[in-house]
């Protein structure tokens, strides 16, 4: 018969679905099994019948018998016997032959002679029966093992081994028998420990495994190829199960396993093998490295794992069904997994499911624990700082802005501010078409050919061929590459950042988000200018920016106009007003910080543009900033002291304001915001005398140095340490944060005065002998009996 069935199409196979194909594949292990299952029953049946022959009694061999004696067998085994519906048709035709045959029932299985051999005449039937093994009912029953024959001068001997079949009855009374006495045991009663016995043993069995671990660890990192598998053994102990040391030793297997991992791994990215590869034959040192590196991998992700899965457990506050560790424990345990993965984030940035760690630690930096939180921005911070390509930085930069958008915005400014930590200093800009356009070669080969001989050739051969090598050498590539993903990062980071200027201007990221934008503004395309331009001012004119964000406001936009923003005309007139304004909020409380963020605007408002700065505009925040000095602290004072000594050098006719005779037309306004119409020029400078008697010495030099207009020479003039650095770094300089005093202030040692060498001259002689004399009388002690004293208290 044809068979019809049609081998599926690969195009079906695909359509088919893999709860189909795994019921197939299911069916077909049961077939297979019920087909074994059945040719074991066949196998049982028929050893069961040959024994029956055997053990039977053998009747004399004599012709005119034979037909009782098949008469009496038919009979004896229809009444034994199995139903005939029980067995097959070809097991039943076989036992019928084996009864017919005599031999078979009298033959020594024993030997080794074949089964037509004819029999002596002087052996009898009773020896030949005598030579018949006997077997006992309750002997086990025995499974033959079918060995390899062996090959004589008489022929191939078969050779097999006796497998005795297990009784199932005995092994169950013997577990029975074992759980009645491991019951048994366990019903004793425990020995009752005291407190300090109990200490004892704790410190004991905590000794243990600090040991076992500490063995464990040298092993490993004394020989990590041959010692590997001892990796799984110590990750083992992460399971502990013993609720008096389970915490500790987990703490200690997990930092453990970090040092371990962070010593033994490669200074590359492990990649699984390929089918070809694992085919080939490799060398002996080949070989045993690769199953290094692959016990390595796994080892690795488990631990990674295992550290997930405490971080889980403890966020949703789930309890083990063997309640080894309390709830409370678990807190401290995801602290130490979050430490092992921060170290282990900052330490293997190369290394294999580092992407996994990331994904793992940028949510945590949104926890509420806050712990947990620093730890995570500190490890994004030092791997900001250390990346040097930018293949982590981009890395964390996606996953942060995946986050930011998940939770609709609702994150904590931190988590933002990372991205201020990002060593990001020059991106690829959009190419001009003739940057784009492939240079033209200085000769082609025909020019070449006409205008230069054949050794002229040959060497501008050679040179062309050394500068393809030179260029290799200086890793131009790498350089482009780096430029790729800085330019990849950047961009992720504007987007988040313009997204939040444009669905969530109220939300606490947006001062995160000006802090940014005033950091990396020189390197946003210029095509977003006048967008961004505009966003910020309808932001400052809103009126619901603090002090702080408008700050952040004008330095992006004035970091934006002053890098690739020249060649737009826009006047940034409503900024410096803004700032004009702005000043006075600033004084010696809280905000004296923020007057970093005011040197670093005035610096890109008037040192970088001076050209575009009015003599009006100089003059009013000259004046302002003089007037600011003397409500901020010394470090601020300093700093506005050093800004206004750059406007003095960099504007003419700033000596204006330290004339006290020279007037213009009108009256100088303070109060006036608009630094272009106050009259700054009809006022004096009179703060810089109230600074010159500062109790700060360096405001003190500083304010001198100013009456004399700012020398660069001279008596008059600065010395090199205060001249030479920016307002910016000796605001940080001057600081008083760590509640020091910049510059020391010295120690005053107080006039010693007369002393007297014994401190009892001033009591009488006299006195001094009484007291003396009862200081050295030896004091009896009596008992004091309160109710006698009483008693005489109340007779009086």
């Amino acid at each position: 018969r044809k068979n019809t069935k049609r081998v599926p199409s690969f195009r079906k196979l695909l359509r088919t679905s893999k709860i189909k194909l795994d019921n197939k594949l299911k069916n077909k292990q049961y077939k297979q099994q019920s087909a074994a299952k059945k040719y074991r029953k066949e196998q049982k049946k028929l050893r069961e019948a040959v024994r029956d022959a055997i053990s039977r009694k053998p009747f004399p061999l004599e012709e005119c018998k034979k037909k009782q004696i098949a008469e009496k067998r038919e009979e004896e085994e229809e009444e034994d016997a199995l139903p005939l519906d029980m067995m097959d048709e070809d097991d039943l035709k076989l036992m019928e032959d084996l009864a017919q045959k005599a031999s078979f029932l009298t033959r020594d299985l024993s030997s080794n002679e074949p089964v037509h051999l004819k029999k002596r005449k002087h052996e009898s039937v009773i020896d030949k029966y005598e030579k018949v093994p006997r077997r006992m009912q309750t002997e086990p029953e025995k499974e033959l093992i079918h060995l390899l024959p062996i090959k004589d001068k008489g022929g191939i001997i078969p050779q097999t081994m006796e497998k005795p079949v297990l009784n199932v009855a005995q092994d169950e009374e013997e577990d029975t028998e074992e759980m009645e006495e491991e019951e048994g045991f366990n019903e004793e009663p425990l020995p009752v420990l005291t407190p300090e016995e109990m200490a004892a043993q704790r410190r004991q069995k905590l000794q243990e495994r600090k040991m076992h671990i500490a063995a464990l660890a040298s092993a490993i990192l004394s020989e990590p190829d041959n010692n590997i598998k001892k990796l799984k053994e110590l990750r083992a102990m992460l399971m502990e199960q013993d609720p008096n040391v389970a915490v500790i030793v987990r703490k200690l297997v997990m930092v453990s396993l970090m040092e371990i991992f962070k010593d033994i791994a490669p200074s590359y990215k492990i990649r699984p093998l390929t089918e070809a590869e694992k085919a080939t034959k490799v060398k002996k040192e080949t070989q045993k490295l690769r199953e290094f590196e692959e016990g390595l991998v796994s080892q690795y992700k488990f631990y990674l794992e295992n550290l997930e899965q405490t971080i889980k457990d403890w966020k949703q506050r789930k309890m083990k069904k063997s309640n080894v560790v309390s709830l409370k424990a678990y807190k401290g345990l995801a602290e130490i997994a979050v430490k092992c993965l921060c170290e282990l984030l900052v330490a293997l940035p190369h290394f294999n499911f580092h992407n996994n760690i990331i994904v793992l630690i940028v949510p945590l930096m949104n926890d509420t624990s806050k712990m947990i939180s620093e730890l995570c921005f500190e490890a994004v911070k030092k791997l900001f700082k250390q990346d040097k390509l930018g293949y982590a930085s981009l890395g964390v930069v996606k996953v942060i802005s995946g986050l930011v958008r998940g939770r609709n915005y609702d994150v904590r400014p931190e988590v933002l501010k990372v991205f201020l930590h990002l060593r990001i200093k020059e991106v690829e800009l959009q190419k001009d078409s003739e940057d784009i356009a492939p240079k033209k070669k200085f000769m082609t080969y025909k020019e070449k050919r006409k205008n230069l001989s054949r050794m002229q050739r040959k060497w501008k051969k050679a040179e062309e061929k050394l500068e393809r090598e030179l260029l290799e050498a200086e890793a131009s590539e790498s350089k482009e590459k780096k430029l790729k993903l800085h330019t990849e990062t950047l961009n992720i980071v504007f987007v988040t950042y313009f997204r939040i200027l444009k669905k969530a201007q109220k939300s606490p990221l947006l001062p995160a988000v000006l802090e940014g934008l005033a950091k990396f503004a020189h390197l946003i395309n210029v095509e977003f200018f006048d967008d961004l331009l505009i966003v910020l001012h309808s932001l400052i004119a809103s009126g619901g920016l603090s002090y702080r964000e408008s700050l952040h406001c004008i330095l992006s936009a004035f970091h934006i106009l002053s890098g690739q923003g020249d060649v737009l005309n826009i006047d940034p007139m409503k900024f410096y007003t803004h700032l004009y304004k702005t000043l006075f909020s600033l004084h010696a409380g809280g905000t004296n910080e923020d007057i970093g963020i005011v040197l670093q605007c005035l610096d890109v408002m008037f040192a970088k543009r001076r050209k575009q700065v009015s003599q009006q505009r100089a003059l009013a925040f000259l004046k302002r900033l003089s007037t600011l000095a003397l409500h901020v602290l010394p470090n601020s004072s300093v700093g506005i002291l050093a800004t206004n000594r750059v406007l003095m050098q960099t504007f003419r006719k700033m000596d204006l304001l330290l004339d006290n005779e020279s007037q213009g037309s009108g009256v100088y306004l303070p109060e006036l915001d608009e630094p272009e119409h106050c009259n700054a020029q009809n006022t004096a400078l009179w703060e810089l005398h109230l600074l010159q008697r500062h109790y700060h010495p360096t405001v003190q030099k500083f304010a001198a140095h100013l009456i004399v207009g700012a020398p660069t020479e001279g008596s008059g003039a600065l010395s090199l340490d205060l001249s030479q650095r920016p307002a910016t770094e000796l605001f940080e300089a001057y600081s008083m944060r760590g509640m020091t005093f910049n510059p020391p202030v010295a120690s005053v040692t107080p006039r010693r005065k007369d002393t007297f060498s014994q401190m009892d001259s001033f009591i009488d002689e006299e006195l001094n002998k009484q007291l003396q004399q009862h200081i050295s009388e030896t004091v009896v002690h009596q008992p004091l009996d309160f109710a006698k004293h009483l008693k005489k208290s109340s007779l009086l």
